[in-house]
């Protein structure tokens, strides 16, 4: 029988936004969109948007209300997507469950052997694949690297290609243009056994970008409308800062990334009825004193927070940031902002938390960090669970048994339930001073490099059909 005392809560519903704070932004953004409009600069899409009732002038794009209204009732609430075997991994929806994983196309790493900055090569995909495919709280995987040693013009096909023969998990790509998208689409049928199978049991997701303030590139667009007529899920989310490309109020950037986002959504669902969109993103400030977009500053997790709670307004799926810092190297700097933001991410609920591993700004990654973010991302799991309170956990009988002044550690409660009430770690220390010494007294960054280069010695994925392999590197080598 189901114990209705035991509530795993997902989420601990961090409220930022209250009913009439979002109504007062979707209102703004309305107001926006119908008034001040967007800038489309794709063909189709224009075509779509004035045969949808929209009102065109050139590139610019006024939308009515109900066009928006429509979009909304039309995208899914709920986006099923799967591993590369085809079993389902994750459940994107509204108040229901939060998934973690790295980021994207960072120019920079931090190199195992030497701990010092350099640039990024295709052998740092790979290896961030496999290491995200040995952490179990790690839950999909992206390039976190931008190869320098591959032909330009071709890196995202070769991110794909190690991301797919090195992790069974999701995979969140992008792509530089449209022809990259449809190698990818190729590559990801292939291993899925087809078109059709890919589109009944997705294991890739699309991350695109709107162009801010306001206007939509040819390129990102003829992305959007590639995935939509595919029905291969899309993340299409804004990139303002404040201060720069939005004002620099938090709540004016979110009524221009809510514009941004949802004129997407409405192109999106004009292409293709019901396809998968998600929403999301981050308000980030520009730092007025050295110009930098900041990923520590508390000001980019309330705009994080905010959009999250502007999903659920929606009943849209939900994509955002943490796990990343402004500081250069794996620092206390690091650890403080990655530790703050992975808990408020938690906190709020947003679906999938991306850049778990980022530091200088989400110029650098470093598999260092991605291990300590993957603690983070436990601990907030454990906390976030709830926990289950019956009779069995009350434990009225033990404490009667135990009485004044005894001990619990022999009793056979103790034994059963200590494992399930208690969150351990493989990296963070628990042990005595003298012992820790004992042990190498190893910092936190020096056990997880051991950590890294241990993972990347013994982990194994299951390789592809050996024809479906020579095909996905033939076409990501190209």
């Amino acid at each position: 029988m189901l114990n209705n005392n035991k509530k795993f809560l997902q989420r601990m519903g961090l409220i930022n936004l209250t009913k009439k704070q979002m109504d007062d932004i979707h209102q703004a953004t309305l107001d926006i969109l119908e008034s001040v409009g967007v800038k489309v600069y794709e063909e189709e899409a224009l075509d779509l948007l004035k045969k949808g009732g929209a009102q065109i002038s050139g590139e610019l794009v006024k939308i009515p209300a109900w066009m928006v209204q429509q979009a909304l009732q039309t995208a899914p609430s709920s986006i099923a997507v799967y591993d590369r075997s085809g079993s389902r991994a994750m459940t994107l929806e509204s108040h229901r469950g939060v998934y973690y994983g790295p980021g994207s196309d960072t120019p920079y790493t931090i190199d195992l052997d030497t701990g010092e900055r350099r640039r990024t090569v295709k052998q740092d995909t790979i290896n961030a694949a496999l290491v995200c495919d040995a952490l179990e709280n790690i839950d999909f995987v992206m390039a976190m690297a931008l190869a320098s040693d591959v032909p330009e013009n071709r890196t995202d096909r070769h991110h794909f290609g190690a991301m797919a023969l090195n992790s069974t998990k999701p995979i969140v790509f992008d792509a530089q243009d449209r022809r990259g998208l449809l190698d990818i689409i190729e590559m990801a049928s292939l291993i899925a056994g087809g078109k059709e199978k890919l589109v009944e049991n997705p294991f890739i997701i699309h991350y695109a970008q709107p162009t801010s303030p306001l206007m939509h590139s040819r390129t990102a667009l003829e992305k959007l409308l590639t995935v939509a007529e595919a029905k291969i899920p899309l993340i299409y989310i804004p990139a303002v800062m404040c201060g720069a490309t939005a004002p620099v109020t938090t709540a004016g950037a979110l009524v221009v990334a809510n514009a941004e986002s949802l004129s997407g959504l409405v192109i999106h669902q004009l292409k293709s009825r019901a396809a998968p969109f998600i929403y999301g993103g981050g308000t980030p400030p520009m730092d007025m004193i050295t110009s930098v977009c900041s990923y520590g500053d508390p000001q980019r997790d309330l705009g994080c927070v905010s959009l999250v709670q502007l999903s659920d307004y929606y009943d849209l799926p939900s994509f955002t940031t943490a796990g990343c810092s402004d500081a250069h190297i794996f620092d206390q700097q690091a650890a403080m902002e990655a530790g703050f933001n992975i808990l408020i991410s938690g906190l709020s609920g947003g679906n999938m938390v991306h850049d778990l591993g980022y530091l200088g700004a989400g110029l650098t990654g470093s598999l260092e960090y991605l291990l300590l973010c993957h603690e983070g991302a436990g601990a907030v799991r454990f906390l976030t669970r709830g926990m289950d309170v019956s009779p069995t956990t009350i434990a009225l009988d033990i404490i009667e048994k135990v009485g004044p002044g005894g001990h619990y550690l022999s009793e056979k409660h103790t034994m059963d339930h200590f494992r399930d009430e208690m969150h351990y770690t493989n990296l963070f220390n628990r042990n005595t001073y003298d012992n820790w010494l004992a042990a190498g007294s190893r910092s936190f960054g020096e056990s997880a490099n051991a950590m890294v280069k241990e993972i990347l010695t013994w982990h194994e994925v299951p390789r592809l059909d050996p024809g479906v392999e020579k095909a996905v590197r033939a076409i990501a080598i190209g």
